[in-house]
């Protein structure tokens, strides 16, 4: 089945949507800093820092075209697998760490329909945290060919700020970009009763790329 949303030349590199709020202002301030660098020595110490920001703010927000693998249950986020742990209604949790090193944007790990995308207040501790289970949270529900898949999305100390690009009912081919969280953050998903984990605690994952479950 074809990725709408994966169809540009592998390797090409575009900005995350609900970047806006955080970079226009760091990269418009930079250049202005810049542009005044030569005539104001205010201006030139501003320059740097500044600039290096940007340089940052670019980076962070990048969010590259991917090969889709094929699977039936593929990493949702760019990480590391932090732990997985039997769920007592017979699920299994694949929780990956997003440190500000990885890409941000988070990808759907089946294709389906959204059945339902609820935010969760809560508070804003490190991600990589125990007490991280009480952060604020967006909860994705997919019904897949493996019945309702759960995913969530979990602020971390800095980020504060999940983004879902899709609402509810909406239908995803594996792999379409499905929100961003900014900055550190975790994403769980919940693999249902049967299926074997194919990760292991401590391996890096590729949204899209990576798969989590083994035939």
């Amino acid at each position: 089945m074809p990725h709408s949303q994966t169809s540009a030349p592998r390797g090409r590199v575009r900005l995350a949507r609900g970047a806006s709020p955080w970079l226009l202002p760091t990269v418009a301030t930079a250049a202005l800093s810049l542009a005044r660098a030569r005539s104001s020595r205010a201006a030139a110490v501003i320059a740097v820092p500044t600039t290096a920001l940007a340089a940052g703010m670019l980076w962070f927000f990048r969010d590259p075209e991917r090969e889709i693998t094929q699977g039936r249950v593929i990493s949702p986020a760019d990480g590391v697998v932090q732990s997985i742990m039997p769920w007592k209604d017979g699920r299994t949790r694949v929780a990956i760490f997003m440190s500000p090193l990885n890409v941000h944007v988070n990808r759907a790990p089946l294709a389906g329909t959204v059945t339902s995308v609820e935010h969760v207040p809560g508070g804003f501790v490190p991600a990589f945290n125990k007490e991280s289970e009480n952060n604020e949270r967006v909860v994705w529900h997919f019904d897949t060919e493996l019945g309702d898949i759960e995913m969530v999305q979990i602020a971390g100390a800095v980020a504060r700020r999940i983004v879902p690009y899709v609402p509810q009912g909406t239908k995803v081919e594996q792999g379409d970009r499905i929100g961003l969280i900014r900055f550190g953050s975790r994403v769980d998903i919940y693999l249902p009763e049967g299926v074997e984990v194919a990760v292991e605690v401590g391996q890096t994952t590729t949204a899209g790329v990576t798969r989590i479950d083994r035939d």
